[in-house]
């Protein structure tokens, strides 16, 4: 079979694809053919060795992915062989053939198209057990979504919309909002993409005045860097910050303003989540597949690369530039897409 494979410390550009062995399912796993693997923030980090995860090398990166169940190991008594999943892993998703935990897998509705059940499980999974498991958001509360315009973002304001919330989009431009917008945002914020203290200030005045004065009761922040500050300060008393990751960099934050704000700074680790709790996990995907069944969410799936370009559907993302979901599609003889 072909996999992507990382051989070295670097960049997109030193991803190689490769013919290695397909693997075969142990107790407790299944084999997935792969259609399509969600590309996420994570996978730029781990081929540099910058990621808290540091797995052996070779490896393919991809922690997202949906196909059909092609073997099952001792044990397993679903999914079952020729049925259409959704799977999450640490890494490895980015082969024509992954070997992936049972307990890891959902199974996926025949109308829903492969690339859409890839992008469902990290960030919808991550937003979800933020907004639920961390925040426990309430309907009527407002949200504040940073990089509102990328696949977090998005899955954010479609979650809080259905979990009741009011939500406030905030993104780098306002090309960016616009997918935002069509989900439901209720107030759209355009901010600089280089953020100095003057711009600092107005932004964190110009969120508390589309939240009505208050400031925002709860924030996901998946950008962290030079917006975290601001965004934190105009938080109301009481709110929970939401730390989902760090796309312009780690930020520092005064941490007297958790004092004087009365609110708490929470960080969401998705994937030790599912590891530690897998049950609870399966539980959460099995509430977002309904809503998608219900048609109240629906992953936005912006670009597509075939497998052979997933180094270059890495650097899209790493970008910055992403209005959405980008997608490597897996495409072989017998592993086609379903429309």
């Amino acid at each position: 079979m072909r996999a992507l494979q990382s051989l070295k410390p670097g960049g997109p550009d030193t991803l190689e694809i490769r013919v290695v062995d397909a693997p075969v399912p142990g107790p407790g796993q299944v084999a997935v053919a792969v259609h399509a693997c969600g590309v996420n923030f994570p996978d730029s980090l781990v081929i540099e060795d910058r990621y808290q995860l540091r797995p052996t090398r070779p490896f393919s990166p991809g922690s997202e992915l949906a196909g059909v169940v092609s073997a099952t190991g001792e044990g397993v008594t679903s999914p079952a062989i020729g049925q259409r999943v959704s799977a999450s892993l640490p890494f490895g998703a980015m082969a024509e053939t992954v070997v992936v935990s049972a307990d890891r897998c959902i199974v996926i509705p025949d109308s829903m198209p492969f690339d859409e059940a890839a992008a469902l499980q990290v960030t919808y999974g991550t937003v979800y057990y933020a907004l639920r498991g961390r925040a426990a958001l309430h309907p009527g509360e407002t949200l504040l979504v940073l990089g509102a315009g990328g696949g977090i973002g998005l899955a954010a304001v479609e979650l809080g919309k259905a979990l009741g919330a009011r939500v406030v989009a905030a993104a780098s431009s306002a090309e960016k909002l616009e997918a935002a917008t069509a989900l439901g945002a209720d107030v759209g914020l355009v901010y600089p993409r280089e953020m100095g203290a003057t711009d600092s200030r107005a932004f964190a005045e110009a969120i508390r005045a589309a939240c009505g004065g208050t400031g925002p009761d709860v924030v996901v922040d998946p950008v962290g860097g030079a917006y975290a500050e601001p965004a934190f300060r105009s938080i109301a008393w009481g709110g929970r910050y939401l730390v989902v990751g760090f796309a312009a960099g780690i930020p520092s934050m005064p941490l007297n303003l958790t004092l004087l704000k009365g609110a708490q700074i929470i960080g969401v680790f998705w994937g030790a989540y599912m590891a530690r709790d897998p049950q609870a996990g399966a539980a959460d995907m099995r509430a977002l597949m309904d809503l998608y069944v219900a048609g109240r969410i629906r992953p936005q799936v912006w670009e597509r690369f075939p497998l052979e370009e997933g180094g270059r559907a890495i650097s899209r993302l790493a970008s910055r530039q992403a209005r959405g979901k980008i997608v490597v599609e897996v495409v072989c003889s017998g592993n086609r897409m379903k429309a």
